[in-house]
């Protein structure tokens, strides 16, 4: 895959937030427009089990209960397949609901798949981003390129939970 086969994404507050129904680590469906009349955090990650998506991951569920409580629910999408999900929560404790995009069709959608650096280098792959979506399925805010540690708090903060 080339830059010029991903076109470069950017979604932003007000926007609607592109539908999905992908398989959670249990293989079960889980799709954006069962989460309508909650919030949700969507956000996507590069590759379970790797020290940065573990951190983000085991900090998202630290928050779920105080993000459960302002009305928030939580999904991770990243290129896993449902195997790996499941082993990453087992292994992990991991308390959120995370889903398998093994296509990046939805990542590509959501502008979290495309063109970016690594290491100093130019390749395509999965950029770390967090949604905020309402209950009416509207972007209510749009990070890419975040960090994976600190970068729960730092949403908590902004959405006034601290």
């Amino acid at each position: 895959m080339t830059e010029t086969d991903v076109a470069p994404v950017r979604l932003a507050a007000g926007d609607q937030a592109p539908e999905f129904t992908l398989p959670d680590a249990d293989g079960n469906p889980v799709s954006l427009a069962g989460f309508r009349g909650r919030r949700v955090i969507v956000y996507c990650y590069p590759a379970a089990l790797t020290p940065g998506c573990t951190t983000q991951a085991v900090d998202f569920t630290a928050a779920a209960g105080d993000l459960a409580d302002a009305g928030l629910d939580i999904v991770g999408i990243s290129p896993d397949p449902v195997e790996k999900l499941a082993k990453f929560r087992d292994e992990e404790g991991l308390r959120i609901t995370l889903v398998s995009d093994l296509d990046k069709q939805v990542m590509q959608a959501y502008g979290a798949y495309g063109p970016k650096k690594l290491y100093g280098k130019d390749v395509v792959g999965v950029i770390r981003s967090t949604f905020v979506i309402d209950a009416e399925g509207r972007i209510e805010r749009a990070s890419y390129n975040v960090k994976a540690t600190g970068h729960v708090a730092k949403l908590r903060r902004d959405l006034g939970l601290d």
